[in-house]
């Protein structure tokens, strides 16, 4: 059934062309007025819910953004039309090193002050104006995209709702000793000078030196060489390691190694980890088979130092300088030069001090892996801290989220649980598959996490800490309250006991006493991720949605939530824990059903669209050029789940409006960027400033330099399927003047048939496909019912019919309906534009048909298509005149026949048949005069329809028969010409023996070609 409203249509009020700068503005208002996004644990259906990944607030959005966010609103659009209670809840993240580290930076370019010159309260209040600026950028760019979230509940993991469940989170981990405090190595930003979880460490290969370093034995009978990378560490060894299976090893027992420069004696210890020379190991070529270790600065040294209880000496400054203030006590007079140093100018003079008392023994180039943050892109410092960390390595976390891994998924079988199954167990998907193997194998070597950071902005840790002496009483305030846990660690160095209490939410009074009592809060914050890990709970109330009343009824209705769409970089990062955290705190619950992996949008550089590097592109400039839903088809056209995209980019001049290839530049971490400034192609003395730029702070968007935006012919396709949709729906609505207000299905013409049958398919595969996150098929099936179906073949053959038939303006109208309803979540503004025009006419309908229309067609219902009753024999009668008229029309396209001109067809019965029971479809797409028996004196041009020859005649007068044999003949001899290359090529022994195989199979692909189109114009020209 279709209902539609009663009103007047006029082919006026449609505008020739589509503007989407006319409109788009427009169209998100009617949205809001209508709250459409708007949902609540009352609302009625089944739940389909999505949690945005929250963007950072460092930067704008880029095109990996747009994305990932098209792709959501896509899926909630369509739950939405199918019935479900929709919930997209939008959101920022605080983004703690990211946010804080670009706000620094651009405090000291503009004022030139660092942020210790700021209390820390003022710092974070500017930190919070950026934050406000950006956020609000942000939501501005999702809503151009068309994003249909539910604007009310947007949250900020900082905000009241989300700190309320970080702390609440905390104290309870704490308190069953999840969360504890340790002194081991942790990754360490030299930079942003903050520790990184392991998982925010990015592995490179750098191409680098191994250095062989003569280290004398105490005892003066000689040296050892050690291989190393690091040289400047060599000032912290605490021994020399050698495998107890080295023949040399014995010999050695026992001695001892004077350390250049610094006159440490540290012994030889023996260890299995030590490579040695000639192992079957690839770091066999460059070892020595003697190991230096540093405890202190190598995470490998460590496990050695722990086994042998060596010594463990930190020789750096957080800065990664050369240092004696951290535990380095026994520094030498002929240390002191290197102290003040850089890791790297110590290296060169370390070097340079052991040629010249010739224990320089050589150099190698080598290449290898290094670890560099994932936020300043330096490598990482191994460096000896006290940090929180959350015992992820626990059966209670680690393992449960293992567990939740679907069985057909899980390589083997999830680790056992003595009480059994329990609920959310095997029941997380990803897609594309292959993903839950990255992470089943992350769990499965798993370390615990560190938590804290040493930042300002972010969520401070709620511990507060005392050290007690061996004679005091160890006693604090509210001892026996359920809000305050404790933990406590004996030094026995200071002989000292820290104790450690951590206070729920919501009792400033007890902070305030244990305060007055001596313990002072921990200054860390705590890694970004964690909160982050809360994001879907946090957003719903937990742990008490009564203190939020928004969100009273969220969590029992829309948690766990439909799908998450993510990139895979940050499976183990935020994935993980979501998973981890929501069954810890929820019984079990799964925060999410489905995780979709949606592929990476990278430069022109192959380098990964990102906030950090600068290299994004604006999605706003995008819309400015070409439309939203050109941006929006064409990055659903490229979600195929196997590839990420490559997107170059161009600029379009603010002074002349040309596009024209921007100059690069190399930033400071080696990669690709636009240079902040670039130069008009018109006039190389107009400047202006880029993206880039803008965001590292060294140009201004200014009269002077105004903002170049970007541009790319790459949303060209999306652009003209826009286009093609308008045209197509303005020419359908201007072909229907009295539509019928019921049409049976003995009412329907052939071609009415085939057309409905195409809607039906394609209504199934986009349901399919988006069912199965296959985004590509849904815009392939879409593409090919509106453009190739709709537009190519059904218009074109209901043009002598359709004015004088009411029954089949009734389909065409109904059959532009269920078009607009497919595309809108894809195209969701040119849908809602031509919407109303749709709507102008009178109420019908379609036996078995069901479309409920609202004023919107966003609020509108999916096509319901069951019932229809098509005839089968009739569809297949029409799918053979589309096998005629194709042929017909290659032959004329081939013989250069004019479009206007008529022509004759002459076949056998069995087609003439075909012909003129569709004669007026035939004749109206093939241009034809005549339909004619084949006769054994029959003349004409042969084509071949289902192993049948049909002849086509009158197609050439006889100027353009003689034109026509001319051509053949130069055809013909160009066709011979390659015939004969390549069977020349084909007839080379050498050639075919050597060639890679494809290459010759593509030799005898062509050879077969060229003689099939020699043949067919011989027969022609005959």
């Amino acid at each position: 059934m279709v209902v539609m409203t009663d009103t007047a249509f006029s082919i006026d009020t449609i505008p020739k062309s589509y503007a989407p700068s006319e409109v788009e503005a427009g169209i998100i208002s009617k949205w809001d007025k209508a709250n459409l996004g708007h949902s609540s644990a009352d609302t009625a259906g089944k739940p389909f819910t999505i949690l945005i990944p929250p963007p950072n607030v460092t930067a704008p959005l880029h095109l990996g953004h747009a994305l990932n966010n098209t792709l959501q609103d896509v899926l909630i659009r369509w739950h939405r039309m199918t019935g479900h209670a929709t919930l997209w809840m939008p959101g920022t993240d605080h983004a703690g090193i990211a946010t804080q580290t670009v706000v620094e930076k651009r405090l000291f370019q503009q004022e030139g002050k660092k942020r210790t010159d700021f209390s820390r309260e003022e710092f974070v209040s500017r930190v919070q104006s950026w934050k406000d600026e950006y956020e609000s950028t942000i939501l501005s760019q999702l809503r151009e995209l068309g994003a249909s979230c539910d604007w009310d509940r947007t949250r900020f993991t900082m905000d009241d709702i989300c700190a309320s469940a970080v702390r609440e989170a905390f104290f309870t981990l704490f308190k069953d000793d999840l969360i504890y405090r340790g002194k081991r190595l942790v990754n360490w930003d030299p930079i942003t000078l903050t520790a990184l979880a392991d998982d925010e460490v990015e592995m490179k290969e750098v191409e680098g030196h191994m250095y062989y370093l003569r280290y004398p034995l105490e005892d003066g009978s000689g040296s050892i060489t050690v291989a190393t990378t690091r040289p400047e560490t060599m000032l912290g060894d605490t021994a020399v390691a050698v495998n107890p299976n080295d023949p040399r090893a014995e010999a050695l027992r026992g001695k001892s190694i004077r350390l250049p420069i610094v006159g440490r004696i540290i012994p030889i210890v023996e260890d299995e980890y030590v490579v040695m020379q000639g192992a079957d190991d690839p770091k066999a070529e460059f070892a020595t088979g003697f190991l230096k270790v540093t405890p202190a600065h190598d995470p490998n040294d460590w496990d050695i130092g722990v086994r042998h209880e060596l010594e463990v000496i930190n020789i750096m400054a957080s800065d990664a300088s050369i240092s004696d203030s951290y535990g380095w006590e026994d520094a030498s007079e002929e240390s002191q030069a290197f102290i003040g140093l850089t890791r790297e100018d110590a290296r060169k003079a370390i070097l340079d001090w052991f040629k010249s008392n010739d224990l320089l023994e050589s150099v190698r180039p080598y290449t290898h892996s290094v670890g560099h943050s994932y936020r300043s892109h330096v490598p990482i410092e191994p460096y000896l801290s006290d940090q929180w960390y959350v015992r992820v390595t626990d059966d209670r976390l680690c393992n449960e989220a293992l567990r939740a891994l679907s069985s057909e998924q899980y390589k083997g079988n999830p680790p056992a649980r003595e009480s059994g199954e329990r609920v959310g167990d095997g029941g997380l998907q990803f897609y594309p598959e292959r993903y839950a193997h990255s992470y089943q194998a992350w769990h499965e070597n798993l370390r615990d996490w560190c938590i804290s950071r040493q930042l300002w902005w972010g969520h401070q840790i709620p511990i507060w800490t005392k050290s007690f002496g061996k004679d005091d009483t160890i006693t604090w305030p509210h001892q026996e309250s359920e809000a305050v846990a404790s933990s406590q660690s004996f030094d026995a160095g200071e002989n000292v006991t820290d104790v450690y209490l951590c206070i729920s939410g919501g009792h400033e009074t007890i902070e305030n006493e244990i305060e007055a009592a001596g313990f002072k809060r921990d200054e860390d914050v705590l890694d970004t991720w964690f909160s982050s890990a809360l994001w879907p709970i946090s957003t719903m109330g937990w742990p008490e949605p009564s203190k939020f009343p928004e969100t009273e009824g969220l969590l029992e209705k829309f948690n766990p939530s439909s799908v998450l769409c993510t990139g895979r970089d940050i499976i183990t990062l935020w994935v993980s824990r979501m998973v981890m955290f929501n069954r810890y705190f929820r019984g079990g619950i799964l925060p999410f059903s489905d995780v979709y992996i949606n592929p990476m949008i990278q430069d022109g550089f192959g380098q990964r669209m990102s906030k950090s590097l600068g290299n994004g592109v604006d999605p706003r400039d995008i819309i400015s050029t070409h439309g939203a839903d050109a941006m929006r088809y064409t990055m659903v056209q490229l979600a195929t789940g196997t590839q990420d995209v490559r997107l170059s980019v161009d600029l379009i001049c603010p002074y002349s409006g040309k596009v024209f290839t921007p100059s690069y530049i190399k930033s400071k971490t080696g990669h690709e960027v636009m240079a902040p400034l670039q130069s008009s192609p018109d006039n190389p003395e107009n400047k202006m400033s880029t993206l880039y730029g803008l965001l590292v702070g060294e140009v201004e968007n200014n009269d002077e330099t105004p903002l170049a935006i970007n541009a790319s012919s790459r949303f060209d396709v999306g652009r003209n399927f826009a286009n093609k949709y308008w045209n197509a729906m303005r020419f359908a609505l201007m072909n229907v003047a009295t539509p019928a207000e019921t049409v049976a299905k003995n009412d329907l013409l052939a071609v009415d048939h085939w057309m409905l049958s195409r809607v039906v398919d394609a209504t199934e595969k986009i349901e399919k496909a988006l069912g199965e996150y296959q985004f590509n098929t849904a815009v392939e099936a879409i593409y090919d019912v509106l453009w190739r179906d709709f537009c190519d073949w059904y218009l074109e053959a209901i043009k002598p019919t359709v004015k004088e038939s009411p029954a089949q303006q009734r389909v065409l109208l109904t059959v532009v309906d269920i078009l607009s309803r497919l595309l809108h979540p894809i195209c969701p503004f040119v849908t809602e534009a031509i919407w109303p025009h749709i709507q102008s006419f009178t109420n019908g309908n379609i036996d078995g048909v069901e479309l409920v229309a609202e004023e919107l067609v966003a609020n509108s219902s999916w096509p319901v298509l069951v019932n229809l009753q098509l005839d089968e024999k009739i569809i297949s009668s029409f799918e053979d005149v589309r096998t005629l008229v194709t042929a017909i029309r290659g032959a004329r396209a081939s013989q250069n026949v004019k479009p206007k001109r008529k022509i004759d067809l002459i076949a056998s019965e069995r087609i003439q048949s075909l012909a003129l029971e569709h004669t007026v479809v035939v004749s109206s797409l093939a241009s034809l005069e005549k339909i004619l028996l084949l006769q054994e004196d029959s003349d004409g041009f042969a084509i071949f329809i289902d192993g049948e020859t049909a002849l086509l005649a009158n197609m050439l007068d006889e100027s353009e028969t003689e034109d026509n044999a001319t051509r053949l003949i130069a055809e013909i001899a160009e066709l011979e010409k390659k015939v004969a290359g390549f069977k020349g090529r084909l007839a080379n022994a050498s050639y075919v023996d050597n060639a890679p195989d494809h290459v010759v199979q593509e030799t005898r692909d062509m050879l077969a070609k060229c003689e099939a189109e020699l043949q067919a114009a011989k027969g022609t020209l005959a």
